[in-house]
């Protein structure tokens, strides 16, 4: 740019100097003055652009890189306030307690061990399984069930019998409460099946202060056995003492239960079931009993009323409570004590009253596999009263009387070995003359001792071998040997310790 002026500057002075006319020299001199002030300013507005082009370009170059350089000061200082903030809450949640981790569901092939879902709809669902109990064996007694197997799922005959296969049903109705239902269908001695309803009630699962309500028909919680089903007893048979108190099917009826869950330091529960009473399996209370020659129903020798309920007094009403205690790290204790009351059909104003007390000890050690070694006892006390009414039109005529009966059975359940269990029971029941019948199978003195041994191939099937020996003050001494097998599809519901 600088020689560009120059030239400019040179030739202006060359072409006045050539053209200058000596008449008019002032003329000519002003006129090469103003052009060359006109080639200045141009080389000088051309300096100025050229400078300006150039300064403009850096500029724009600076600019970039002052933005390039706060933009890389804003990441850094957004990237710092996010490390800042991140180690802010990180703290704050480490201040706070962790929740539980949620369920994680693994869903598995179907086993035995599993239950049969049918129904699941939100928290509802329902379960099905199936459970089988055939005997074989032999007595000494042409018809063991005449007098010796008086239980409704004892083995009733020689060779094979099958009195037990039930259908269980449990499930979630909703969040308050549970549903269960127990079918069982047997087998009597002409091969004909039977069925019956066993068990079907609703259970609550919300209720406050440790209340918890039943309601439907259900075994009465009294004792040890009589809430049990067949697959749960630790013999073939059940117990005499039970059979005459509660009649071949056990006490159960139409009713419901409240039970209170005590907070005592130790396991504490108080039980209330009120019941219609009526029936065959209300054995003692309003039960019609069973035809005689000319088709009238009678019990103990009287003609049964027929009576419905009337008022609250007419119902059964079974009060139990039973506490557990750990007697050390390897021994627990269960002790309860039960009693039924209600009026019974032999009278307008007959009752019937039964006590009872039970005993639970068992020894697991604290290297138990699988549930074994372990070595458990269970014994049970009944006493009944039965307020017989009078009745003119028996032969001979039966005066108004109290029939009583005691007993009790005491076994040992000795896990020796994992999946092998050795038993031996032992029982006697007694009871005054009664004046209608003392031949009556429910009636007189009885005593019987039955060792066993068991064997589980897996926690759904057993083989137990038992042996009976009878003695009864009706019938003389009677021997029985039993091989009963059970098989189970699905899994029951857990049962209470």
């Amino acid at each position: 740019m600088k020689k560009l002026f120059t030239a400019g500057l040179a030739s202006a002075l060359c072409l006045g100097t050539f053209a200058l006319p000596a008449q008019d020299a002032n003329e000519a001199v002003k006129k090469q003055m103003e052009q060359m002030q006109e080639n200045f300013n141009r080389a000088l507005k051309e300096q100025r652009e050229y400078f300006e082009k150039v300064i403009g370009a850096q500029s724009n170059k600076i600019d970039a890189l002052t933005r390039q350089v706060e933009g890389t000061q804003q990441k850094q200082a957004e990237a710092a306030a996010k490390e800042k903030l991140k180690a802010e809450i990180e703290s704050a949640l480490a201040a706070q307690p962790k929740p539980a981790a949620p369920a994680v569901e693994v869903k598995q092939p179907w086993s035995p061990a599993q239950a049969i879902p049918l129904v699941k709809a939100g928290s509802a669902y329902m379960n099905i399984s199936f459970d089988a109990l055939m005997a074989a064996g032999s007595s000494t007694a042409g018809d063991p069930a005449a007098q010796l197997q008086l239980g409704d799922h004892d083995p009733l005959r020689r060779g094979f019998s099958l009195r037990n296969a039930e259908i269980a049903l449990d499930g979630a109705v909703d969040p308050y409460f549970k549903g269960f239902a127990n079918i069982v269908l047997k087998l009597d001695k002409n091969n004909d099946t039977a069925i019956e309803l066993e068990e079907t009630y609703l259970q609550s699962t919300s209720l406050p202060g440790g209340l918890q309500l039943k309601a439907g028909q259900f075994f009465a919680a009294f004792g040890r056995q009589n809430p049990q089903h067949p697959h749960q007893w630790a013999f073939v048979d059940a117990p005499i003492i039970l059979t005459r108190a509660f009649g071949p099917d056990g006490l159960r009826n139409v009713g419901a239960q409240l039970s209170w869950l005590t907070p005592l330091p130790f396991y504490t529960e108080a039980f209330l079931g009120v019941f219609n009473g009526e029936g065959g399996t209300a054995h003692s209370f309003r039960n019609a009993g069973e035809p005689d020659a000319a088709g009238t129903l009678r019990y103990a020798g009287r003609a049964t009323l027929g009576q419905h309920l009337s008022s609250g007094a007419d119902l059964l009403f079974a009060p139990r409570i039973a506490s557990s205690f750990d007697l050390s790290d390897t021994q627990t204790l269960l002790a309860g004590v039960s009693a039924a009351f209600g009026p019974n059909d032999t009278g307008a104003n007959s009752r019937t009253e039964i006590y009872g007390a039970d005993l639970f000890w068992k020894w697991k050690p604290t290297t138990a596999h699988a549930g074994f070694p372990f070595v458990s006892w269970q014994t049970e006390f009944l006493y009944r009263r039965f307020g017989a009414g009078a009745d003119a039109t028996a032969v001979p005529v039966l005066p108004a009387e109290n029939i009583t009966d005691w007993g009790f059975y005491s076994q040992l359940a000795w896990g020796f070995t994992e999946r092998w269990v050795a038993g031996l029971r032992g029982e006697f029941v007694s009871g005054n003359n009664a004046t209608f019948d003392r031949m009556d199978v429910f009636r007189g003195d009885r005593t019987r001792v039955s060792p066993a041994l068991t064997f589980f191939p897996s926690e759904f099937s057993k083989v137990r071998l038992q042996y009976n020996y009878d003695h009864g003050q009706n019938f003389g001494d009677d021997h029985s040997v039993w091989l009963q097998l059970e098989f189970m599809l699905g899994a029951h519901g857990a049962h209470k310790y």
